[in-house]
């Protein structure tokens, strides 16, 4: 098979996520323990960290990876969903995954795939580690999918294991309160193996501690020993100034990522660097404001508060639950602009009217739906967006509704893409 006739193998004869929702989820890790195995085991022979949480965990781990890249390890980097292309998923110091591998990978395992028929995602992190084990990476880190105790990632004894913060999406799958989401993402949390924890949250704090106390772990809450003063920003971006108690540890340390949800997600990454360099990890301050400085060069990061061009400016983010939506319209309140247009797709099984309900009247809204099967139809989420006062008009695809967006403001008029991953991968 060619590369293209991997890729259309894959994602036809697989059951995806992405494509079709809770379907394709596997209930346990039979398959990936099965697949792994017949590749000897892998995911045991690299370092690695896990990542987990809603939010935040895609950025985190770029950035982590960013830091121990410039450190002068071999860093692996696994995530998921890709917005271009398949391979952008598993990268070592920044480069893709080679078309070859893809190919030669999928080739090898045409067996074990038509006996066990394991989904997309299986297939995807059996590959990843395939690939970091063969490449011999220093360390990898690897983004959870789903979840955290039935995601096909949890295979993996890390040297570290960080979760994000904890907010309601999937709650068709992970369960709807805080506290049952908590419990399937602290299924991260391994045997004597320390765990960062970004916000400390009250419905869910006491979840992590208890399974840390069963699991011999040490426990950390960035947001509670690191805290940031006098954030802002100079140019393309965010400076902060990062404290540990009363000490200045990280004084104007720039971000290039600068959407204000970073502000959190920036203690995490450094009570995480903190952590790695108490277990041995050689970590230069000098490495850390390198990296935190040119992330998006460095590990590909896209789709976070992400400007497209100016003059209208066009911004794109990949938020797509309340929490991530709350962040997003408090960017949006920060950015100077006179009119704002709103090209907005979603998926059927996200908390549509949690999000519609914070999305501002004064808007003017271009309604599209993302192409896949798991995609909100439009016309419903227009009847959906009206009964919040939203109003906008209909347009059959994500480009048409950006291409009219584009026609009609003006350019001190600011333009915001978003509502799913999706309608961001199409714009970019």
């Amino acid at each position: 098979m060619t590369y293209q006739q991997t890729l259309d193998y894959l994602y036809s004869k697989l059951p995806m996520f992405t494509r079709v929702g809770a379907a394709a989820l596997k209930k346990d890790l039979h398959n990936t323990l099965a697949m792994c195995a017949k590749l000897d085991n892998p995911q045991n022979k690299f370092k690695s960290i896990h990542v987990g949480g809603t939010n935040g965990k895609g950025s985190t781990s770029h950035m982590l990876a960013a830091i121990l890249q410039q450190a002068g390890y071999k860093t692996g980097l696994y995530t998921s969903p890709h917005l271009k292309d398949f391979r952008e998923r598993i990268r070592i110091n920044g480069k893709m995954i080679t078309k070859q591998f893809v190919k030669d990978f999928v080739a090898s395992q045409q067996d074990i795939i038509q006996e066990i028929e394991p989904s997309f995602f299986e297939v995807t992190v059996g590959m990843a580690f395939d690939y970091f084990a063969k490449e011999k990476v220093d360390i990898a880190v690897i983004e959870v999918g789903l979840g955290g105790r039935l995601d096909s990632t949890n295979i993996i004894t890390p040297e570290l294991s960080v979760i994000t913060n904890i907010s309601l999406d999937h709650t068709n799958i992970l369960g709807d309160t805080l506290p049952e989401i908590a419990f399937e993402k602290a299924g991260i949390i391994k045997k004597n193996i320390p765990v960062v924890i970004g916000e400390k949250q009250t419905e869910t704090e006491a979840i992590f501690i208890q399974k840390a106390k069963a699991e011999n772990s040490s426990i950390s809450f960035a947001g509670s020993s690191l805290h940031i003063e006098n954030a802002h920003q100079k140019g393309s971006l965010l400076i902060v100034n990062i404290y540990k108690e009363t000490q200045l540890i990280y004084p104007n340390l720039a971000l290039d990522l600068t959407g204000s949800y970073q502000l959190k997600n920036i203690l995490t990454v450094i009570e995480s660097i903190l952590k790695l360099k108490e277990i041995g990890y050689s970590i230069p301050d000098e490495a850390v404001y390198t990296a935190l400085k040119n992330v998006k060069k460095l590990t590909g990061l896209q789709g976070r508060w992400q400007t497209i061009s100016k003059n209208p400016l066009v911004i794109c983010d990949t938020g797509h639950n309340k929490a991530g939506i709350t962040e997003v319209m408090q960017n949006i309140k920060n950015t100077p602009h006179q009119k704002l247009h709103v090209v907005i797709g979603m998926v059927k099984d996200k908390d549509i009217s949690g999000v519609l309900a914070l999305l501002p009247k004064n808007a003017t809204y271009y309604f599209c739906q993302p192409n896949l099967e798991r995609a909100l139809p439009t016309n419903e989420l227009t009847k959906q967006a009206a009964t919040f006062g939203l109003k906008g008009t209909e347009f059959n695809t994500v480009k048409e509704a950006f291409q009219n967006a584009k026609s009609k403001a003006t350019p001190k008029d600011l333009i915001f893409v978003g509502g799913s991953t999706f309608v961001v991968a199409e714009i970019l």
